[in-house]
């Protein structure tokens, strides 16, 4: 089957659950296209216009008048990768992107830190979960987060469409919102993986534990924890000797990720550690990932892991390595797909927007794996490894529920 009709048949089947007139569900495989396609700036007068459109008018009401809902082709699109992706080994992985806005009348708009520019901007934040496996990786799970100040303004929300039981929540709430509905949903995966901003928050690790959720996730230098092999000391002073010991047997070199020139390799050692006040899930143990740059030995990182016990450290520096597919997922659906290029400023538009835009990546992640010559290894192969591991042992993965 041609790219054409691979495509026509994705949005015909997904257009079924979600309109019962034949207008939107044009509209819709109108919009899908034209996000696909090379369109300059993904406005609606220029998407429109592309897929031969007089006016701007049908796609504007398909996101802002007619009658759909989002949240099921969020469900359609997670049923679409995980059916094509999926695999008991996969990544569940959480990132926040953010999208500059003008003015104050888009919904959840306020001065706070983006990422994209490195400063304080006025923009709106969006926390994404993206599934990856050894195939290949997409969105499957979006959130808007409302800042603390949109709360408490009754009339700024209504005007926004805000619906009435939607609260304030912290990012790292929003993504424990995000995780509870993929394993409600069955999602197969193995690790949950995130960044710093992410692993220092002691309720979405709280999370994880209670739900048995293995996680390899970065994590501040400062973070109190206890070096089990330091005899209970505070992992700080372990660190201390183990960074300034320099014994080349304590770093192994991989590569646990493909970056722009080829593998990233990284020195990499590990410690196993207690976290204050937080327990493991039964049979599952703490880790501390330590990754130092080979050119800069004072560039480190660090990743605190959640994982069952005798887990292979390797296994737990290809997770760490999988952390990059969303922040591929945000560029990509950014520069390329539309993403932030919305028009819209009400609460549903928005949410109809991006989860449409999500299903753009998630037909090129798929079509990529269907490819005869696709050059995708798996998540194991693709860890380069110099040295022996004689880290550990693999575990079973993570069924999928039902």
């Amino acid at each position: 089957m041609s790219w054409d009709a691979e495509l026509s048949a994705l949005t015909e089947r997904i257009a079924g659950p979600l309109f019962t007139r034949p207008e939107p569900r044009q509209s819709f495989a109108d919009l899908v296209r034209a996000l696909l396609a090379d369109v300059p700036r993904k406005n609606s007068w220029q998407l429109a216009d592309h897929v031969g459109h007089r006016k701007a008018y049908r796609l504007e009401w398909l996101l802002n008048g007619a009658k759909w809902d989002a949240d099921t082709l969020r469900d359609e699109v997670r049923t679409y990768v995980v059916e094509h992706l999926g695999r008991p080994d996969g990544v569940l992985i959480a990132d926040d992107t953010q999208a500059i806005k003008k003015g104050d009348k888009s919904v959840g708009v306020a001065p706070q830190y983006c990422g994209a520019s490195g400063q304080v901007e006025n923009c709106q934040v969006m926390p994404m979960l993206t599934y990856a496996s050894a195939v290949g990786h997409a969105f499957i799970n979006r959130r808007l987060y409302l800042p603390e100040r949109w709360a408490d303004e009754a009339g700024r929300r209504k005007e926004a469409g805000v619906p009435e039981q939607v609260g304030f929540r912290t990012k790292p709430h929003q993504v424990i919102d995000m995780l509870t509905e993929e394993l409600a949903a069955g999602t197969p995966f193995r690790y949950f993986a995130a960044d710093s901003g992410y692993g220092r928050d002691p309720g979405l690790r709280a999370f994880c534990h209670e739900q048995e959720i293995a996680y390899v996730m970065a994590v501040p230098v400062d973070l109190p924890l206890i070096a089990v092999r330091g005899g209970g000391e505070p992992l700080g002073h372990v660190l201390d000797r183990l960074l300034a010991c320099g014994t080349p047997a304590l770093w192994e070199r991989r590569s646990c990720a493909d970056g722009t020139k080829g593998r990233r390799f990284y020195d990499w050692a590990a410690v196993a550690v207690s976290v204050k006040d937080q327990l493991p899930a039964p049979g599952l143990a703490h880790t501390v990932l330590i990754r130092r740059s080979i050119s800069d030995p004072g560039e480190m990182e660090f990743f605190l892991a959640h994982a069952p016990t005798g887990t292979a450290v390797t296994e737990l520096i290809n997770a760490a390595g999988m952390r990059w597919k969303i922040e591929e997922n945000n560029e990509q659906g950014k520069d390329l797909l539309g993403l932030t290029q919305y028009q819209v400023r009400k609460w549903t538009p928005w949410h109809r927007h991006v989860t449409t835009a999500m299903l753009a990546p998630a037909f090129l992640a798929v079509t990529r794996a269907r490819l005869p010559d696709d050059t995708a290894a798996d998540a194991t192969a693709a860890c380069a490894i110099d040295q022996p591991n004689d880290w550990g042992k693999d575990h079973p993965p993570r069924e999928k529920t039902s």
